[in-house]
């Protein structure tokens, strides 16, 4: 049997080069699958060239006709690029469109990198408020973003609407991976910091001690970074397999998460790191308005500041349960991640 021709995006980030590292790592997957690799056309280009890898080069990810040329030569997409560019998931999904088309018998797949922002609420602005605990085997999740979206419009949530009614379009069965915050060291070649936490690491670096936005008490999942690099393997492997236990289309959401804390945990344990490694004085947090937050950690953006560092967001990763995913991290990793995660912060050389 010809081997599955897989495409991964985003290989020179956090999540993308993660899962490329997991996959060609594994034994399995490199019998059974011929792995290539969307990214610019530049020198990382030709670092993942010399690695004997297919690459796949765009202008970047606007450039939506080489995106499509690309994946309509593949079986499998994850596209770990950006959850907030609509237009080139669709051209990703559109492609394997092609492909099935061309032949009838290809067995395309979409698997898609999105995050739970999506069902976070509004606790600052009161905008809207949120109690619930998601599961992944709820029947109601697609209806639900559509509903969120109705009352406001989010770039990552419509993203998400989008995959799913341009892959039933296409006739694409596609799934999407919905995370929490990701920590932890990435196993990639280029970037292997996250981005929630290390943003408010600098900020505590800059002013010398952590900060989280109003009464920090809303909660927010998580789910360490290889223990996720994982779960992609396993919803591959589910496919490639035909074993068919993963979702897709409207049904096709799910989760990854492992622990919870809430946002004022989270600064508290970046400032007991950042007194460990002895580049903060002491451990004291303070709260800071939402406005303010945004203009440090988001560009302005206090919709996507509220949604990613302020709001409750509660998962739970069922599907993943039924393919025996069995994520090792534990809450004490959770805990000691933030030392890890700073010193890498500083490492790269950060203005922090």
């Amino acid at each position: 049997m010809a081997p599955t021709k897989v495409l991964v995006t985003g290989v020179t980030g956090y999540i993308g080069g993660s899962i490329l590292s997991h996959l060609l790592s594994n034994a399995q997957f490199s019998q059974d699958l011929e792995i290539s690799v969307l990214t610019r056309d530049d020198d990382r280009a030709k670092a993942f060239s010399s690695d004997n890898l297919k690459v796949f080069t765009i202008r970047d990810l606007d450039d939506f006709e080489a995106i499509k040329a690309a994946s309509s030569q593949n079986d499998v997409v994850i596209h770990t690029a950006s959850g907030y560019h609509t237009r080139s998931a669709a051209a990703l999904i559109e492609g394997l469109g092609v492909r099935q088309k061309q032949n009838p018998n290809a067995k395309v797949y979409y698997i898609h990198t999105s995050g739970t922002s999506n069902l976070g609420d509004r606790p600052v602005t009161k905008i809207y408020s949120e109690s619930r605990i998601f599961s992944d085997k709820d029947q109601d999740i697609f209806a639900y973003l559509k509903m969120r979206e109705h009352l406001e419009p989010y770039a990552q949530r419509t993203t998400d609407i989008v995959v799913v009614e341009t892959g039933k379009r296409e006739n694409v069965p596609t799934t999407i991976i919905m995370s929490p915050t990701i920590y932890g060291t990435g196993s990639g070649k280029y970037n292997r910091l996250s981005i929630q936490y290390p943003i408010q690491m600098k900020t505590a670096a800059q002013k010398g001690r952590a900060e989280y936005v109003g009464d920090g008490e809303g909660v927010w999942d998580f789910v360490h970074v290889l223990d996720l690099a994982e779960l992609y393997g396993l919803v591959l492997a589910d496919w490639v397999q035909q074993k068919r236990t993963v979702p897709v289309g409207e049904q096709g959401i799910i989760f990854s998460a492992t622990g919870e804390a809430a946002w004022k945990e989270v600064a508290e344990g970046i400032s007991k790191a950042g007194v460990e490694i002895g580049r903060l004085q002491n451990v004291e947090t303070r709260s800071v308005g939402l406005k303010e937050a945004a203009q440090q950690w988001t560009r302005g953006d206090e919709q996507l500041c509220e949604l990613g560092w302020a709001s409750n967001s509660r998962t739970r990763a069922e599907v993943a349960k039924e393919l025996e995913w069995k994520p090792s991290r534990t809450k004490e990793d959770w805990e000691r991640s933030f030392v890890q995660d700073f010193q890498e912060l500083l490492a790269k050389g950060s203005s922090a």
